[in-house]
Order: structure tokens, then sequence, then C-alpha cells
């Protein structure tokens, strides 16, 4: 009986014990659930929060099912004193206890209750919403300025303009320099036109024409040229001109490009016509002829040449005459007008003009314009003064620059194609001269061009040009016709059929009287003529 009261003793002590195991288990297994749900309930809860906001909704139910399993050598206690078999205990939903009819100790475990019962899940209470918290602006950074790109530098400007927009001037036989500027890049050679124009002061009668190019050199910044003032015995006021750039080369045209010369009239004027003044009268022949201010030995010569007469007209008429053409037989115009109008007529011939002295016809006449003829001579005399300086020199640079220039023209190109050989090129410039040349002057031009086959070598071309228009037999035959076109262009600064002329009848009236007297001049009358004439001398006074 005693051994039977043990082992009771004991199955109750095990079974206990495997009990106590088992709730243990499940109780472990539901915290982790309910801590898995809170943890899910959070979630959804900050997502919430976090995420758009829209209508909460009333969760549904939910059943907690956790397993608790523990072998209890298949019995487990239901309640009271009895027993139940099975392996296992499942609890689905909450743990509750109801009362119990008594109370088992066994171990470290304490049972309250007799026995277990499926409970359902108590709703989840819908979370109270953690009201989403105010963000912490956040502080607007300092924006960093983006730095301003250096631009791109722009390149200097290169560019010729006037040194002023006016210049003025006293009215007598004088110059007045007229200055242009180079300004920005000048590391190269530039180039600019110039002309003048009338605006209330006339051509022909208050200033020459100037009509030129100024060439600058690498470096250079400053050029300038003068325009020949004349002086007469009008009373007139202040009267002006225009000076113009134009044809920039390796520069741009600035400001001013056009600047006004104001003439100022003389405070009182002489009441005979200044061309009579022996010093306005050579000073004049300068301008008309040479295109240059007198140089003050020169002057001083051909002054002394008329008042050494004294008080004797018939000498100082005299004078006149053989000083006035002493400027059309000067080296310095031989050398430059003359040769101009030497070289129109190799490259282009006679042009045709009529004529009624005698009866209406047609005769050759020189086909160079006054307007073609001026600014090639101020080109060829710029800066030459014969017997000062190095004169020389500068006459032949003068001389090589212009003829090479020259037969870059496009006339000039039209005319001679580059395909022509040597030899067709030279004989095509002798028969416009009207020359039949030595074989030696011939060759002596073809050789200019050495072994080529072309004359495409404009050098060559302007040095052949050159060779023919300096041909001793074209000097000396051409001599009375450029004579007498000089008349027209110095003293009257037209061409022989412009105004007061319709045609070239006094072109051949004068040109015939120079060949009866043998190119005598004082014997044709032809000087006196034009310089006693009315055309002429109302230029410088009534």
């Amino acid at each position: 009986m005693k051994i039977f009261r043990q082992q009771r003793s004991l199955v109750l002590i095990v079974s206990c014990a495997c009990l106590f195991a088992a709730t243990l288990a499940a109780s472990r297994r539901l915290t982790d659930r309910k801590a898995l749900v809170s943890t899910r309930h959070e979630d959804t809860s900050r997502r919430e929060n976090e995420g758009p906001r829209s209508q909460p909704q009333e969760p549904s139910p939910k059943v907690i099912s956790p397993e608790a399993v523990g072998p209890i050598d298949r019995r487990v206690i239901a309640g009271g004193g009895g027993t139940s078999g099975g392996g296992s205990i499942r609890v689905e939903g909450t743990a509750g206890e109801t009362s119990a009819s008594r109370t088992m100790s066994g171990g470290s475990l304490t049972l309250n209750g007799g026995f277990w019962n499926t409970l359902a899940a108590a709703a989840t209470p819908t979370p109270t919403s953690t009201p989403t918290p105010t963000a912490t602006p956040t502080p607007t950074p300092t924006p960093t300025t983006t730095p301003t790109p250096t631009p791109t530098p722009t390149p200097t400007p290169n560019v010729v303009q006037f040194s002023s927009s006016n210049y003025g001037v006293v009215e007598a036989c004088t110059t007045v320099t007229i200055t242009v500027n180079r300004i920005g890049n000048t590391s190269g050679a530039a180039s600019v036109d110039y002309f003048t124009s009338d605006v209330t002061a006339s051509e022909r009668r208050d200033y020459i024409t100037a009509i030129g190019t100024l060439r600058f050199a690498a470096g250079e910044t400053s050029k300038s040229f003068v325009v020949l003032i004349n002086d007469d015995s009008y009373v007139e006021g202040n009267e002006t001109f225009n000076v113009n750039l134009r044809n920039p080369s390796g520069a741009t045209l600035g400001a001013p490009a056009i600047a006004t010369v104001t003439i100022i009239d003389n405070a009182s004027e002489p009441t005979a016509n200044v061309i009579d003044d022996p010093s306005d009268f050579v000073c004049q022949h300068y301008h008309d002829f040479l295109n240059r201010t007198p140089d003050a030995d020169g002057l001083a010569f051909w002054i002394n040449q008329i008042t050494s007469c004294g008080a004797d007209q018939t000498c100082v008429q005299l004078k006149r005459i053989n000083v006035s053409a002493a400027y059309f037989l000067s080296i310095e115009f031989q050398q430059t007008g003359y040769l101009v109008e030497r070289i129109y007529k190799v490259a282009y011939g006679d042009a045709s003009g009529t004529s009624t002295f005698g009866s209406a016809h047609q005769l050759a006449v020189p086909v160079v314009r006054f307007n073609e003829f001026l600014p090639d001579t101020q080109e060829i005399g710029q800066g030459v003064v014969v017997n000062v300086g190095n004169w020389q020199q500068q006459l032949e640079n003068n001389k090589q620059a212009f003829a090479l220039e020259f037969v870059q023209r496009s006339r000039f190109t039209s005319a001679f194609a580059t395909t022509l050989t040597p030899a067709l090129f030279v004989d095509a410039l002798f028969t416009n001269a009207g020359v039949t040349p030595s074989a030696g002057d011939r060759q002596a031009a073809i050789n200019e061009f050495g072994s080529a086959t072309n004359t495409s070598d404009v050098a060559a071309r302007g040095r052949a040009l050159r060779d023919v228009a300096e041909n001793a037999s074209l000097v000396s035959q051409e001599f009375n016709r450029a004579f007498v076109l000089m008349q027209f262009f110095g003293y009257l600064r037209r061409n022989p059929n412009d105004p007061q002329d319709t045609d070239y009848t006094g072109y051949e009236f004068w040109l015939n009287k120079l060949n009866q007297f043998n190119s005598n001049f004082v014997n044709a009358e032809m000087v006196k003529a034009f310089i006693s004439s009315t055309e002429y001398r109302q230029r410088f006074g009534p």
C-alpha cells in the first residue's frame, strides 16, 4: 500500500513537471507572437504617419494560434483530478484562467485554475495615431554664388580713323596736314585710301584735290597727308571741304572716317588778282604741276626769275611764260606726271576724240583722264623733291610700287591675259605705244620674265611695262601730245573735252601749233595763251 502511494506521488510530480514545461514553452511563443504583432502594428502606424493620409479603417479581428507542444508522457491534466490522454496541448486564442476547484503545486510551478478553455482573440484596439511631428525646417543654405565666367576677351580692334573731325587753315597758298591714326592691334600691315570732296569750297579754285593711299607698316600707328590750299582774291567768307577714308585693308574704318576742313577767309582780300603776284604765281605752279608745297630754295629761285625784271612788263611777261613752262619741262614732272601719261598709252593705246578743227572728224587723243592722272601722279611723286635728300631712290621706289600696283588693276588684267607668252605681251605693249622697238629694247623687256613661258609673274609685268613706257622713242614721240594735255590738266584742272569745251577742237588746235613750231612753246604762244586765259585767271580772282 505504501509503495502504491509513492508511485502515485511520483507520477503526479512527473506530470506536473511536464505540464510546467509545456506551459512555459507556450507562454514564450505567445509572448513572441505578441511582440511580432506589436512590431507589425508599429510599422503600420509609422507608414500611415509617413505616407499619404487616408481614412483609418477598423482592423479585422485576429486569431492568435500559437502552438505549444510538450511531451507529457501522454497525460495532460484537464481539470479536477481526472486525467486525459493525448500527446499535445493546443492553445488557441489568448490564454486565460477560470476559477479552479483545487490548487496543485509541484516543483516551481503553481497553476491557478483547474482547466483551460478556448477563447476568441480580443479585438486589437485601434491604435491612437501618433501625431505627425512638426518638421523642423531645414535651414535654407546660403546659395553658392555661381562664378561669373571670364568672358572671352574681345579681339583688340584694328581701326583707322582721322585724328580729328575738324581741321582749319587760313586761306593762302599753303597746306593743311591731315593725320590718320591706327588704333588697336597694329602688329600687321594695313592701308586705307583717302580723297577730298567739295562742300562749299571748290577744288578748281580753293584747294587741290588729294587722292591717294596711306600704307602702314607693322607697328606704325600714324600717317599724314597734306592738302594743298590755294589763295584767291574773292571775298567769300569761310569755306569747307571734306576729307574721306575708304577701302581699308588690314583694318576697319573707325570714327571719324570723314573730317571737315574749314578754309578761313582772309581778313582782307587784295584788289588785284593774286595770280599776278610773283609769289602766288610760282607757288600755284608747284600745286598744279608738281602736286606739292614749294621747297624754299625752288620757290625763291623762280620768284627771282620774275622779279629780276623790275618794272619791265615785257620782261615780266616773258619770264612768267618761261617759268610756267619750266614746270612741265622739269625732271620732277617728266618722271612723274609725264610718266603716268605714257604708262596709260602703253597699256591701253589711244582714245578717240571728236574735233571740228577744219571740219568734223575723229582723231587719236591721250587715253588717260584727269581723275586718273591726278592720283597716279601724286602717288609717284610722294615725298620726291629733286635735289633734296635721297630723292632719286625715293623716286625709283615710287615707280616700282606704282608699276606693280598698276598691272594688278582689273582693267589691265582684263586687257592682258596671264597666258600670253612674254613675247606676245611685250609686242602688244609696243603696239599700243605706237613704237617700233629696236631688237635690243624688245628683248630687254621680254627678258624681264626670265625663262617663263607665260606672263603670270606680276613683278615682271610691272618691269616690262616700265621698260616700254620709258623707251626713248616713245618719250620723244609723245612729248607734244602730253605738253598740250597738261595745259588742260594743269592750268584748267579739267579734261580737254570738258566744259567750257565740248570736244577736242581746242586740243587739236594747240597740238598743231606746237608741232608747227617744233615744240617751241614760246613761238607757238601756247603757254602764254593758257596763263592769260579768262578761265585760268578766274580760278584766283575776278
